[in-house]
């Protein structure tokens, strides 16, 4: 299989997320774990690890936040709403309570990601971001999936992304110097600008 072929890419985001679990587990067992616990627990080896987290400190840092991102059946499972836009909002809102509780933590982490991307060490295999929105995303856009053409739902939860999430915390507090209220009336009149957009695609 090439190794730019979206197989080997999928599997690399998988075996990135594996190790983040794995940490997890371990820190919620109040352990301090070795890369090599981390490893052994995600059962890929240590050299793998390593390819993915340069340090221990980066994988800790990633991890910790990590256990605190709510995946999408938890977030979904007692809700029977099938309103996008509704579903969107309830996304927006806990990603946006994370983010306001780690702040500095996620900024960190976006900035060692940035680090990574300047050093030349992005594009060459292990992604150095892990995408934890998008699985939210189209889990909330699920049940609208039959009234949206294919290409409008991509171009929607791609769209989705770009808007939810830490670097729009970035622009909003630092570039535009909204409050946390303006913020979110922003980040809500997009999402339904963007459901709408979608919806009358051809």
């Amino acid at each position: 299989m090439d190794a730019k072929s979206p197989g080997r890419a999928n599997q690399r985001r998988r075996t990135r997320k594996d190790l983040l679990e794995a940490a997890g587990r371990l820190l919620k067992e109040g352990r301090t774990p070795s890369l090599e616990e981390v490893a052994e627990a995600a059962l890929v080896s240590r050299a793998t690890a390593y390819r993915y987290f340069p340090s221990m400190e980066a994988l800790l840092r990633e991890a910790a936040l990590d256990v605190q991102t709510p995946d999408a059946a938890t977030l979904f499972a007692e809700d029977p709403s099938t309103d996008p836009v509704a579903r969107l909002e309830k996304v927006d809102a806990i990603l946006d309570e994370t983010l306001q509780a780690n702040e500095p933590a996620f900024r960190m982490m976006l900035a060692h990601a940035m680090e990574r991307v300047v050093r030349g060490e992005a594009g060459h295999g292990a992604p150095v971001r892990q995408n934890r929105r998008t699985p939210l995303i189209e889990a909330a856009l699920e049940p609208a999936g039959s009234q949206l053409d294919p290409k409008a739902a991509k171009l929607l939860r791609d769209a989705l992304a770009i808007l939810i999430g830490t670097e729009s915390m970035v622009v909003t507090k630092d570039v535009l110097q909204l409050s946390d209220a303006e913020a979110l009336k922003v980040r809500r009149w997009a999402i339904r600008a963007l459901v709408a957009a979608a919806r009358k695609a051809p």
